[in-house]
């Protein structure tokens, strides 16, 4: 994981996902992070990773539900930099609405 700055500087968690991430080890690092932050940045690499995602993000929702919180995701679009390479990746903003 790895802290980011918005524009609103608030200090952000990341959590980068891979195919081979186990869901509900993603579901629950999300909900620590957005327990402590209130916001999570999940990135992702990839259909597989995406997939991983999108499935850690619909299990923390029930993670996160019996404190009435409703966890919502925001699409974009990410350029990194991986050894030395540009790569296109998702990311993900969780958020409660």
């Amino acid at each position: 994981m790895k802290c980011t700055e918005r524009n609103d500087k608030t200090v952000m968690e990341t959590i980068k996902v891979s195919s081979k991430s186990n869901p509900n080890s993603v579901a629950g690092a999300l909900a620590n992070v957005f327990r402590e932050k209130g916001i999570v940045e999940v990135q992702a690499i990839g259909a597989g990773a995406l997939n991983q995602a999108i499935k850690g993000v619909a299990i923390a929702r029930g993670f996160v539900a019996p404190s009435g919180k409703n966890l919502v995701c925001i699409p974009a679009f990410i350029d990194i930099t991986i050894d030395g390479e540009e790569r296109t990746a998702i990311k993900l903003i969780v958020e409660a609405k």
